[in-house]
Parts: structure tokens; sequence; C-alpha cells
């Protein structure tokens, strides 16, 4: 694996922070969407605003985690961009819109079909990321470098986390865009979700651990929903199998809990938001078992 040391700009396909001390818990934390590594050769469109390339990023995500290997807890970090590579995608999401020389009946679901694949066609925001298409030898050299090595990485942990504690929990952490909120107030409109919980409608984590996020949380005074509109994507899908002790939690934080969308960079929330994140995986690293047994 790469380790915590592992040299992001020479294109290192991941980040492992390992836990300090011994394991003291089942958990295991990934953050796929927070990588801010976009390689030269990628081939964006010049013309294309950073704030619009980087508008699908988790962005700091990463940093509000940062915490938890003190918890006995390893988190897995993606280093490239999600609009170069998207690990929260299956290997076969492929796009035909994208890919020229796809063949016939090989693209992938309705996700890679709107501009969303394992490979994007499109930013966060909507714009198209290429003014050429690509090939399929470079989508499948994005996919064999970053997506299989993460995804590995990703499987070994669980698999040792299962072998030492019987079950292993995936916290699979995300941010949403916010809603527009009106000047001056700068606050989330009402009714509007500030953390979305995805369980796969009850199928990939045993119900008391989501339950125990969604009271932990809402006792933050955030308000929380459950898998409207993000029910967990194809990591949660994959990972969480309960019958065999593999528990997968997908939790999305808007960003206007923490994050100055414009700058890309903490916003007036960050002391709060991050607050609440430790809270949060300081009870989770003492009762998860319990959660999920």
């Amino acid at each position: 694996m790469t380790g915590e040391d592992g040299d992001a700009s020479a294109g290192a396909p991941f980040r492992l922070l390992s836990p300090v001390g011994d394991a003291a818990s089942p958990l295991v934390f990934a953050s796929p969407h927070s990588g801010r590594l976009y390689p030269a050769s990628a081939g964006f469109d010049p013309d294309l605003a950073d704030v619009s390339l980087r508008s699908a990023e988790d962005a700091l995500v990463d940093r509000l985690i940062e915490g938890a290997p003190g918890q006995g807890i390893p988190v897995l970090l993606a280093t490239h961009g999600r609009a170069w590579l998207d690990l929260n995608r299956a290997p076969d999401d492929l796009d035909p819109g994208l890919i020229h020389d796809l063949p016939a009946g090989a693209g992938g679901g309705p996700r890679a079909g709107a501009g969303y694949g394992v490979v994007p066609r499109l930013t966060g925001d909507g714009r198209p990321l290429y003014r050429e298409r690509l090939s399929l030898a470079e989508v499948t050299r994005r996919i064999a470098t970053v997506h299989t090595p993460y995804h590995a990485a990703l499987d070994v942990l669980m698999e040792q986390a299962r072998a030492r504690h019987g079950v292993a929990v995936l916290i699979d952490w995300h941010s949403m865009p916010g809603p527009r909120a009106s000047p001056p107030a700068r606050r989330p409109l009402p009714g509007f979700p500030q953390i979305v919980l995805g369980d796969r409608h009850g199928a990939s984590c045993a119900t008391a651990l989501t339950r125990r996020v969604s009271a932990l949380l809402g006792a933050e005074g955030l308000k929380v929903a459950l898998n409207q509109p993000y029910a967990g994507g194809w990591t949660t899908e994959r990972r969480g199998r309960p019958g065999e002790g593999f528990h997968a939690l997908q939790i999305e934080l808007s960003r206007t809990l923490y994050l100055d969308e414009a700058r890309i960079e903490p916003g007036p929330g960050w002391a709060r938001c991050q607050g609440v994140v430790n809270r949060l995986i300081d009870t989770l690293a003492r009762e998860a078992i319990g959660l999920v047994s």
C-alpha cells in the first residue's frame, strides 16, 4: 500500500492515514472525492475555470476527518480529483458520449450516460470537461493506475478490520452542494437537509448504526435526511454486506456547513463543523461494535 507519506504529486493512487497505536475499533474511513491532483496530461478544456473543474470535489473533507487515526481508525483518501476519475463509480461505468472507441453495447448506466461515469464528461456544475473525446486506452489507464489500487487497499482494510473484530464498518465521507442562501443570512434554506445518510435503504448496514448517527447529528442541531437524495454510491453498495459482517454507511455533509465554495477554503462554519465531526468520530469509535453486532 501507498502510505501516508506517499507523493501525491507523483501520482500516488491514494493516501493512507494509519491508526495511532492499536486499532481500537472496527471502523474504516474513506474519502473518495477529496483528491486535488489533476494531471497535466488530462486534456481538460484549457478555458475551463479552476472553480468549475473542482466543483464536483468533496473539498477539504479529508481535513475534517483527519482526527480519526488518533481514535484507532484508518483513513483512506483519494489523491486525484473527481473530474479526472470518480472512485465512487463502478470501473465499467463507461460513458459512450466521452469515449470515442468504446465498443457498441459496452457503455455504463444512466449516470455515465448523463456525463458522470467513472471518468466524467461534465464538471459538477454541468460544463464539458473536454473539447475532444477520450480513447478507451486512456480511460482504462486511469482505472488501472488509480481506481483499482484504491479499491484494493479499501478491501484490505475492511478484511483486516473484520478479522480483528468480527465486523468491519466503513464510513464513506462525502460533501454535497447546499442550497443558494439569500444574503446576508448565508444560511441553509428551511427544509433543506444539512446531512444525508445513505445506507442503501437499510441494505448496507445495521439499522442501529444509521439511527445512532442520525440521532447524534440531530442532537447537534443539524437537519438530517435518510437516503434522499443520496442513498449511497458504488462503494457503499459493494462494501455493505451486513450478513457477511461488512457494514457501510455514506455520510454527505452540506458544504454550507464548512466551506467557502467560491474560494475552496474553510468557511465561517469550519470550526463548528469540525467539532461536530470530531464528536461523532469519538462516539463511533467507542460504540461501533455494539451498533452492528
